[in-house]
């Protein structure tokens, strides 16, 4: 890893986030789309004038154009607590949680931590937490383009390394590294910890691996090619006794992190998810009734079709890239197709959000960073994804649905 190649990373992450954020703030200058959004069935009602305004969290004018939708809770989390009287509650059977309960703690946590000094120069409470949000999330953007880089270094080169980091940045979706959202977080500490693993440096990689099961449970998945790079180790390696002794470490890092989780939050998760999210992990009656309906609603909805064709797509290309990249790099493969199962089988978030959770589906990058090695394909690729990421990022700057 050579200090010309972090550093043109590094510009790289910095004009971008330049651009993107300031590009966001522009089109609320000159345009806007009309209202409200029938991309789903229940955005309409969602996407009106007034529909923001009993949600106190999206309304400070400190970069409003980066927070929307979920945001929401993770703002209020890190300024208020998980208990935050300003936050809708879930109520079934005379039993209530407040929404909050359905999201991670890690990242607003993080939050909480990083928005002290935006306090102290007189920022108010939402607008400090809407600036630490962002920060931590261009922050984990850019070590998941770190990370990325060193994993296909030795494959592509310095320069393929640099450009398939970049690749990252220019996806339709890549708003989402710039906005008060976890994917940026959880891209930085789920691609630092596959990096580590390659590097047989598994008690960091284990404490990558806690943090981002603590971010989106998910990254749980990470256990799996942890434990399959160890014995991969272990079987190689002529002194064993210093894995032996690792090996409990590595388990119980990720496992505690999930464990504390559930003990704390486990079942106000599971009720705010069920009865208001309508999700559980691998529901496939409930997928397979979600995707029926949102098919149906594509024939005659434009804009239901146009999100159908792009979570379609990006779908495809992730499940393309775990079987293209399963020889080389087994562990990202499996990490990748664990999580893009888990989430096209996961109820009614399946045909919301597919799209976004591909983000963090690391051979994606891969295959692409290997496909571009041919110039035309590069070109027409990345017009291809500025047009789209101009479009998702306008939308979500006026709070209309894209994931």
């Amino acid at each position: 890893m050579t200090g010309r190649a972090i550093r043109s990373i590094v510009l790289i992450w910095l004009v971008w986030s330049v651009i993107l954020i300031g590009y966001m703030q522009l089109v609320q200058m000159r345009y806007e789309p009309d209202r409200p959004d029938d991309a789903l069935t229940w955005s309409a009602q969602e996407t009106t004038r007034n529909s923001q305004r009993d949600k106190p969290y999206l309304n400070d004018p400190f970069l409003n154009t980066q927070v929307s939708w979920d945001s929401e809770f993770y703002l209020s989390i890190a300024t208020v607590g998980y208990d935050d009287p300003d936050v809708r509650v879930v109520e079934e059977g005379g039993t209530g949680y407040s929404m909050n309960y359905a999201f991670m703690p890690f990242y607003p946590l993080v939050m909480k931590v990083v928005r002290l000094p935006f306090t102290l120069i007189g920022m108010t409470p939402i607008g400090a937490s809407v600036a630490a949000g962002v920060l931590v999330s261009l922050l984990g953007a850019l070590a998941g383009m770190i990370a990325l880089y060193d994993i296909v270094r030795a494959e592509l080169g310095e320069e393929g390394g640099i450009r398939t980091a970049f690749l990252l940045l220019v996806f339709p979706m890549s708003m989402f590294f710039a906005t008060v959202y976890t994917e940026g977080l959880f891209v930085g500490l789920s691609f630092g910890s596959l990096a580590l693993m390659r590097r047989k440096q598994f008690i960091f990689a284990a404490a990558l691996a806690a943090c981002a099961t603590a971010t989106r449970s998910i990254g749980g998945a990470l256990l799996v090619p942890l434990l399959l790079a160890w014995f991969v180790s272990f079987r190689q390696a002529t002194n064993k006794r210093t894995l032996l002794i690792q090996l409990p470490v590595l388990v119980l890092l990720p496992v505690g992190a999930y464990l504390l989780w559930r003990m704390a939050n486990g079942v106000q998760y599971d009720f705010v998810q069920a009865n208001w999210f309508g999700n559980a992990p691998l529901d496939i009656a409930t997928t397979l009734d979600a995707w029926g309906q949102f098919l149906e609603r594509a024939r005659t909805t434009p804009e239901t079709a146009v999100v159908v064709a792009l979570e379609i797509t990006t779908v495809a290309l992730a499940l393309l890239s775990c079987i293209w990249c399963f020889r080389r790099y087994p562990l990202l493969a499996i990490f990748g197709l664990i999580g893009l199962v888990v989430s096209i089988t996961s109820g009614w978030n399946s045909t919301n959000s597919s799209i976004r959770y591909m983000l963090t589906v690391p051979t994606l990058w891969i295959m692409l960073g290997r496909w571009t090695r041919n110039s035309v394909f590069e070109r027409g690729w990345i017009v291809a994804c500025v047009l789209l990421l101009a479009m998702q990022a306008y939308l979500f700057s006026f709070d209309f649905w894209v994931a």
